[in-house]
């Protein structure tokens, strides 16, 4: 029979046999330096856990930034779904009816036509001021050619042809997109200098047969060339295609990683729902920064777009629909981080959670028994879910939260009714484990952890 042993400084493993006793000194010394390894422990896991957040904290717009790159320009239908409103926006339409309403006037020569006039009425022997009245008609004549062919390429432009054209450039050049971010110039989107062009040949091809038909033989000779409409110019596209392309290659890992720091950080921390909390409130402030950053861009870049190049209006319409995704998602983790801090707040030991857990147990109690009295009988199914309430509410948060990843690109109402979802049925397991009076936790309020 081994000899019982007590924990001592004699022994190297840290006992010593029962029969050499530690002395009060000795039990103090142990006692110290035991609390001492596990100040020393909390700490080197309170730093770990710090530096997770931090990392969590830096990442999660880049990752938001990542995942749309990779998700809106690397999926045709989605990049085609994204621009797809661009086709029907009022400014948009209006910039590309004058674009081509200019380039078309520009090919008739209305000069050569009342020169020709003129020399006309001079072989006639017309008066002079006759003939002088001939060249006047240049302006009126110019203006009757742009209303006309402003109507023609208006029809085109409002028509359903335009959005489908629009939709079959798109997608025919969506490898024309990834071109862009990589800075190839090449497909029918593409750079050219400080600007991203995209060209409407199909639309114009259009346009130039409905002026034939409609008497402007001139208009065949409409050149190849010119047949593009600028979406974008920055002085520095350059820089902005150098980060793109670093964004695309880890557009695919950098969320997941993000993630994951996340869950360490508060897996690590001392405190797990005061550091979910934390976490929670940091990536909705770091959102919060990610929206203000975007409103900032969208301010830098219609200043930097020539009215001549791009109407204003049209210009906010293209950023602002190329973008869309972008802030929906952003808004998105915002509500999920305020939301999550909320439930971390309202698990935790302050007033104002005891009061809310507190009436929120009386209320489903009172549901219960009220139940109970009018003849429902849960047995040993409502024993079992009261004796179960803290695994069943994991799950149905875990549920909630694994809905939410799968969903294909949730908004902010897709949050809010999954919460709905999840707080009814939160709800009614809880009144259902309240109904049996027999349950062992019936009424009974648990106590949440700090």
């Amino acid at each position: 029979m081994s000899t019982p042993r007590t924990p001592g400084p004699a022994d190297p493993g840290g006992f010593v046999p029962a029969d050499r006793a530690l002395t009060a000194e000795q039990r103090a010394e142990y006692e110290r330096l035991r609390r001492a390894a596990g100040v020393r422990h909390r700490r080197l896991r309170q730093a770990g856990a710090s530096v997770l957040l931090v990392l969590t904290l830096v990442l999660a717009p880049l990752a938001v930034v990542a995942a749309w790159v990779q998700d809106t320009v690397s999926d045709t239908d989605r990049y085609v779904q994204t621009v797809a409103p661009l086709a029907s926006d009022p400014a948009v339409r209006q910039a590309v009816i004058d674009k081509l309403t200019a380039r078309v006037v520009a090919d008739v020569d209305v000069e050569a036509v009342t020169d020709a006039l003129g020399e006309a009425l001079a072989d006639a022997g017309a008066p002079p001021r006759v003939v002088e009245g001939a060249e006047a008609l240049a302006g009126p004549l110019r203006s009757a050619v742009t209303d006309v062919v402003h109507r023609v390429v208006s029809g085109v432009i409002d028509s359903d042809a335009f959005p489908q054209a629009w939709g079959g450039s798109n997608r025919r050049a969506h490898a024309a997109v990834l071109g862009m971010l990589t800075g190839e110039r090449e497909g029918a989107l593409s750079t050219t200098g400080d600007t991203v062009q995209l060209d409407l040949g199909p639309v114009v091809d259009q346009v130039r047969e409905r002026l034939v038909d409609a008497g402007f033989e001139r208009a065949a000779a409409i050149p190849d060339t010119d047949r593009t409409i600028t979406l974008f110019r920055t002085e520095k596209l350059d820089r902005a295609q150098d980060a793109m392309l670093l964004l695309d290659v880890v557009g695919t890992w950098l969320p997941v990683l993000a993630v994951v720091l996340a869950a360490l950080a508060v897996w690590t921390a001392v405190r797990h729902r005061l550091m979910l909390l934390v976490t929670a409130l940091g990536v909705a402030a770091a959102m919060a920064l990610l929206l203000v950053a975007l409103a900032v861009v969208r301010r830098v870049y219609l200043d930097s777009v020539p009215e001549a190049a791009l109407p204003p209006d049209a210009a906010a319409a293209v950023f602002d629909t190329f973008l869309r995704f972008l802030h929906d998602s952003a808004r998105t983790l915002l509500v999920v981080g305020l939301l999550t801090a909320t439930a971390a707040h309202l698990y935790g030991p302050g007033r104002i959670a005891r009061r809310v857990r507190h009436l929120a147990g009386r209320g489903a109690a009172a549901a219960g028994r009220a139940l109970g009295r009018a003849g429902l009988r849960t047995g040993a199914a409502g024993r079992w879910a009261a004796g179960h309430r803290a695994w069943i509410t994991g799950v149905v948060v875990g549920a909630g939260a694994l809905t939410l990843v799968l969903w294909n690109h949730p908004t902010v109402g897709a949050v809010v009714l999954v919460l709905v979802l999840v707080l009814v049925v939160l709800a009614a397991v809880a009144v259902y484990a309240a109904v049996d009076p027999g349950g062992p936790d019936a009424g009974r309020e648990h106590a949440a952890p700090s």
